[in-house]
């Protein structure tokens, strides 16, 4: 897992138990004999990208470490309707407790894996990478991230402390396009940080305003059309032409499965897309007893 902790993710899966089971799962502590063993399988119901695998089997093996794992499908992979992903084998309690949490976790996972790789497959014969963005579920923001990059996708800035991106708001608290830029060039030097700077125009004046300052390392063009999109990168490409630098262009803003490819044909080399982790839909799947 690419940015997870293992450490980190063993503390967020205590709180998820601990919220589930409470003081015990008392329908399966009644119902079940102690020393009762058994097998579940976890089945694919719908076509899609699978995600949440290794997090799955972590949520299974901290629960109960006898847990054993067959597993058969590996993150990443398209699966199909009927698809068995991984079988687990030991006490039924312990398997009773751990599907809700784990198939939680998996079904968003892939959910959102299965959503990122259906908008970068609509850029294919192009340059241009989907991104995420920042708006994601409060504690399962490492995770809503891993899925977008195991489904294809390529995320932007973590957190506020990876990379400065200079919204709207900054822009205007700041006095401009240029101070702010200015200003944050300057804090990187002072507080030696190495830290990318990106600056978002809401239209062709704050382009050139940001392309004088020569600081700036992307520029997002904010709620443009394609047609203002592509306008923008011809005014990008002759800056770099002229100073043989080089910035990075990304578009945001309200783009959907039918506008990202005519974003992505004006020429800018990210769309970001909220929509990959606050509008999915989970995956289908079930863990269900093997006879």
């Amino acid at each position: 897992m690419y940015y997870i902790n293992p450490e980190q993710l063993n503390e967020q899966i205590a709180q998820w138990f601990k919220e589930d089971i409470g003081d015990g799962d008392h329908t399966s502590l009644s119902s079940i004999p102690a020393d009762a063993e058994g097998c579940q399988q976890l089945i694919i119901k719908e076509d899609g990208i699978i995600a949440g695998v290794e997090v799955g089997e972590q949520v299974i093996r901290f629960f109960d470490p006898t847990l054993r794992i067959e597993r058969f499908i590996n993150d990443g992979s398209q699966v199909k309707k009927g698809d068995i992903v991984f079988k687990v084998y030991g006490k039924v309690r312990s398997l009773l407790q751990v599907e809700r949490t784990m198939l939680n976790i998996m079904q968003r996972m892939s959910g959102i894996a299965t959503t990122a790789h259906r908008y970068q497959k609509l850029l294919e014969g192009t340059s241009c990478r989907v991104l995420d963005t920042r708006k994601t579920t409060p504690g399962l923001r490492l995770l809503e991230k891993e899925a977008v990059r195991i489904g294809g996708g390529t995320n932007h800035r973590i957190g506020l402390y990876d990379m400065i991106l200079l919204k709207d708001n900054h822009v205007d608290f700041a006095g401009g396009t240029a101070n702010a830029i200015n200003r944050a060039y300057q804090y990187c030097i002072e507080n030696k940080k190495d830290l990318k700077i990106e600056i978002e125009v809401r239209n062709l004046d704050e382009l050139e305003q940001a392309l004088a300052t020569g600081k700036a390392d992307r520029i997002m063009f904010d709620n443009f059309t394609p047609e203002k999109t592509k306008e923008a990168v011809k005014i990008v490409k002759q800056w770099e032409a002229q100073t043989g630098r080089y910035v990075e262009t990304e578009s945001s803003g309200g783009i959907t499965q039918e506008t990202i490819r005519d974003y992505a044909l004006s020429g800018v080399d990210f769309v970001s897309v909220g929509a990959l982790t606050h509008s999915f839909k989970s995956l289908d799947m079930s863990f269900k007893a093997v006879k």
